[in-house]
């Protein structure tokens, strides 16, 4: 079977950066680091975008096809996963230490971007949110499809009622460091019932799949322990900038309490959109809508913060 990172052809087929570099995090650790856009324009705006796990950058391939045509598109690997080799260091103090070299390896002093993360990227915003850099960087954020706290209980991969056997059984599956093998009909059928809205097409759940399975079991395993204990909410309270959040109705990771949970924690927050029978993978599952976001923050709050800057 074909162990492809990430599908070749088509709309999540990942497009050729700009240019590449490597972040140096604090404790030493490397981050493979993609600069997309118009290189002869400097003024263009720029947004950064943090994935989740087990993803990498390839996830953004349809968010990055689209902005680059006007905006610098950051997009990096978080340890461990895509072309970032993996540390021994997984904590979301690492998380945010990481954010913070990334930034400061493609951004000028006082430079502005809007922040986007996914899933476990969503939760690297919130883990830097207090951050010297982050907070001379971010201008706005957008979370999609993440939580903050209590991800294991109320996640609902496992099709049994809320308590404690859920909760132990869903730890289980989440945090096992089995091998997922090769991208079979099964392993899609699986991963689409996990992960996606029933609606989702072929093509996004083998574009899910090949960059999924293409992650390290070790790697995988060893971030789960760290979303199994995972307690931001003071980061969600810290995250000051205009955030937006986004969520599908259908997503059994990081269900709809999540994200009307940080409606209701975040001090600027600036709308949730809840997209109706779609899954954990918003950004490939409905990519025009994650992007004409985007968009909307970055016409509302990075060109009004440049020009009164």
């Amino acid at each position: 079977m074909s162990r492809l990172t990430h599908v070749e052809h088509g709309p999540y087929a990942p497009p050729a950066p700009a240019r590449e570099l490597t972040a140096v995090s604090a404790d030493g650790a490397r981050l493979h680091v993609e600069v997309h856009g118009p290189a002869d324009n400097p003024a263009a705006p720029t947004v950064v975008l943090a994935h989740g796990w087990t993803c990498s950058t390839a996830f953004w391939a349809a968010q990055i096809r689209d902005l680059a045509v006007d905006h610098r598109v950051i997009a990096y690997d978080q340890r461990g996963h895509g072309r970032s080799p993996a540390s021994r260091a997984c904590t979301t103090d690492a998380l945010a230490d990481d954010l913070e070299a990334v930034l400061a390896a493609t951004l000028a002093p006082g430079e502005k971007a809007v922040l986007v993360g996914h899933s476990m990227g969503g939760m690297t915003l919130m883990a830097a949110s207090a951050r010297p850099r982050f907070r001379e960087h971010a201008v706005a954020a957008l979370l999609c499809s993440t939580g903050s706290s209590r991800l294991v209980a109320e996640a609902r991969v496992v099709p049994m009622p809320a308590g404690r056997l859920r909760t132990q059984v869903t730890k289980r599956i989440l945090g096992s460091a089995a091998p997922l093998g090769p991208v079979t009909p099964v392993a899609r059928w699986i991963l689409k019932y996990a992960t996606m809205g029933a609606g989702s097409s072929p093509g996004m759940v083998e574009a899910c799949a090949r960059i999924v399975h293409a992650c390290p079991r070790t790697v995988r395993h060893a971030w789960s322990k760290v979303l199994d204990v995972l307690d931001l909410d003071h980061g969600v309270r810290e995250l000051a900038v205009p955030t937006a959040v986004l969520v599908g109705t259908a997503d059994r990771l990081t269900p709809v309490v999540h994200a009307r949970a940080l409606v209701a924690t975040l001090p600027n927050c600036v709308g949730i959109t809840e997209l109706a029978g779609l899954g954990h993978m918003t950004p490939v599952e409905a990519p025009e809508l994650v992007t004409s976001r985007i968009r909307e923050l970055v016409s509302t709050y990075a060109e009004i913060k440049e020009g009164s800057a």
